[in-house]
């Protein structure tokens, strides 16, 4: 049985597609906090179970004859912990073989922001006796697709990222890694840096929404306390402005640069091109 937990999120409804690929519906699980979101996928087979982080009870019920668990990281930030250690501690009662865990780039050193939870709980299922896999996933090309479509309609592109580069892929491919780790063989106690083929700047972003657009975009780049300034009068709560320019500082440092090709390898096929992704959500 493969059980993918948080699987109404993009993340998790893409891993179940590339599970449905291969595997036998009735063998896998989509782990849920609210089942009825969930009914498109229990209408082709897929076993929807509830799995509420915050009620260790339900996870126990959700991962009963678990093989193998794919641990999508919560988006509660600061609450994160607690609620992933009892998902690992009922993959464990579940006698699951393995449980792989969506963490984020260099997690054991990272300054980035959103480091420290996925530390924390990289230990915890260290410790927990659980053979796992550690998916270190990089940026998302769609995390970008909100201000791409500011700059086309603005035409500037505004960030704090100076000449720093990111090595972003597709969250499908994100998905189809999990898919396959899953689903392979010889994963047990693996750490994977996963990250697209290419690293592109901030400048080089904009030259390509104006080639898509046909709409001259420019990056200004802003001293990291003007660039949160300016996400404050654009209306983010104070922390989510703070997170976001503390992004731009790291990439500036280069802590999302890297290409070591290790998603590509895993998924068979090179990365997705951050312009296709754009380009479909910008013409979509």
């Amino acid at each position: 049985m493969y059980v993918v937990t948080g699987a109404t999120g993009q993340l998790g409804r893409l891993t179940i597609e590339e599970l449905l690929r291969t595997v036998p519906a009735d063998q896998v699980v989509a782990a849920v906090r609210a089942p009825e979101k969930a009914a498109d996928l229990a209408a082709r087979g897929v076993q929807v179970r509830e799995a509420d982080y915050d009620r260790p009870e339900t996870l126990r019920a959700a991962f009963e004859g678990a093989r193998k668990v794919l641990l999508i990281s919560g988006n509660e930030i600061g609450r994160r912990v607690p609620q992933h250690q009892a998902a690992v501690d009922a993959a464990r009662q579940a006698g699951a073989e393995l449980l792989a865990y969506t963490s984020i780039l260099h997690a054991d050193a990272t300054p980035i922001s959103l480091g420290p939870d996925h530390r924390a709980t990289e230990e915890y299922l260290r410790g927990s006796g659980l053979p796992f896999s550690l998916l270190r996933n990089g940026w998302y090309h769609e995390n970008y697709v909100p201000s791409a479509q500011q700059a086309v309609a603005t035409g500037t592109l505004i960030g704090s990222a100076g000449d720093g580069r990111v090595a972003s892929a597709a969250r499908a491919d994100y998905a189809a890694a999990a898919a396959a780790v899953l689903t392979g063989d010889n994963h047990d106690n693996t750490v994977y840096e996963l990250s697209g083929d290419t690293a592109w700047s901030m400048p080089e972003l904009a030259a390509i929404l104006t080639e898509i657009s046909g709409t001259p975009v420019t990056y200004q780049d802003l001293p990291n306390e003007r660039h949160t300034e300016v996400l404050l009068a654009a209306g983010l709560p104070e922390p989510v402005a703070t997170m976001f320019a503390g992004f731009d500082a790291r990439i500036a440092d280069g802590w999302l640069a890297d290409t070591p090709g290790t998603l590509a390898t895993l998924i068979g096929r090179p990365t997705t091109p951050l312009r296709a992704t754009l380009a479909a959500e910008l013409k979509g």
